[in-house]
């Protein structure tokens, strides 16, 4: 690169006939250009300009090395420009991280897909706190606030978190008037992977109320088994909205104690921080952000995150 810079100068210095206007053209003092010139003439062995107290010209020798130096930085110009336009085309593996809620948003992805087909997708459903860089993803899709200041974060929309049971259920066990009325019925529990620790139910409880003692009929580190046993009747689970959007509007499943749930789940999409942003990434990022949720539910300007992003559920 250094004797493409050298290189660089004499064309200018060739072209101009002058190291003042050379030096202008490449903002350098036109002492720097004539430095230059004598490293390129001594590490050729000969001499490219005739010099005099006001004009320089090339010498022979230096007309001819002029002609193979233009065409040299013309194919060192056009190899940029084709690898700029390679990068800039949607292209290559795209590693991302959802979480098990995730495989409800495949509709959107594989419409993700057909419009970039050149993006190969290798995905990964984790309900753990994923190190995004050091595991090397290109994005991720998480819930709650983000917090790694090595990423940037974009908000893609939310939704409700929804206690649920069966019909059936509720007709045997009875229906849940007050969050305390949860300590006498089968709760379908979710743990952490990542902490080992229960999901907290958005129950509303007001300042200084005793936390309600959720009775565990079952615990699991995904959303699915959740799902499956609130269905079979087995007990109530607290789940998102979008996970079972289907079974309350065939009427498989049922929200309780809504007046006292005004929790939201917050999605965002996080990719690692770099000042050149690969077009895949840019791509999917504003695909999700378009797609994935209600264009209203989304903000448009990414943001900086700050230590650690959170798991997700």
């Amino acid at each position: 690169m250094e004797n493409l810079g050298s290189l660089n100068v004499f064309v200018r210095a060739g072209e101009t006939r002058s190291f003042t206007a050379a030096g202008q053209q490449l903002g350098i003092s036109a002492s720097a250009v004539s430095k230059a010139i004598v490293r390129l003439e001594e590490r050729l062995g000969v001499r490219l300009f005739h010099r005099s107290t006001r004009t320089v010209h090339l010498t022979p020798e230096g007309a001819l090395f002029l002609e193979r130096c233009r065409r040299i930085l013309c194919e060192v110009e056009s190899a940029e420009a084709e690898l700029l336009q390679t990068q800039s085309a949607p292209r290559g593996k795209l590693r991302i991280s959802l979480p098990s809620v995730g495989t409800l948003f495949m509709p959107k992805l594989a419409a993700f897909k057909r419009l970039y087909p050149d993006i190969e997708l290798d995905i990964d459903y984790a309900d753990r706190l994923v190190d995004v860089i050091e595991e090397g993803f290109d994005a991720v899709i998480r819930t709650g606030e983000p917090s790694d200041s090595r990423l940037m974060a974009r908000r893609i929309g939310s939704c409700r978190k929804v206690i649920v049971g069966a019909p059936a259920y509720f007709r045997r066990a009875g229906v849940p008037r007050e969050p305390q009325d949860l300590a006498s019925h089968a709760c379908l529990l979710y743990r952490f992977p990542s902490t080992g620790k229960l999901d907290v139910w958005p129950l509303g409880l007001a300042a200084g109320a005793p936390p309600v003692d959720l009775p565990a009929s079952m615990v699991t580190n995904t959303l699915d088994p959740q799902v499956c046993f609130a269905e079979q009747g087995l007990g109530i689970a607290c789940v998102p909205e979008i996970a079972v959007r289907r079974q309350l509007e065939q009427g498989r499943l049922v929200t309780v104690l809504d007046d006292h749930n005004r929790e939201h789940m917050i999605f965002h999409v996080l990719w690692p921080s770099s000042r050149q942003l690969s077009p895949k990434i840019r791509v999917f990022v504003d695909f999700i952000a378009q797609h994935l949720f209600p264009l209203s539910d989304a903000l448009e300007q990414p943001i900086r995150s700050g230590q650690r992003c959170a798991p997700a559920m």
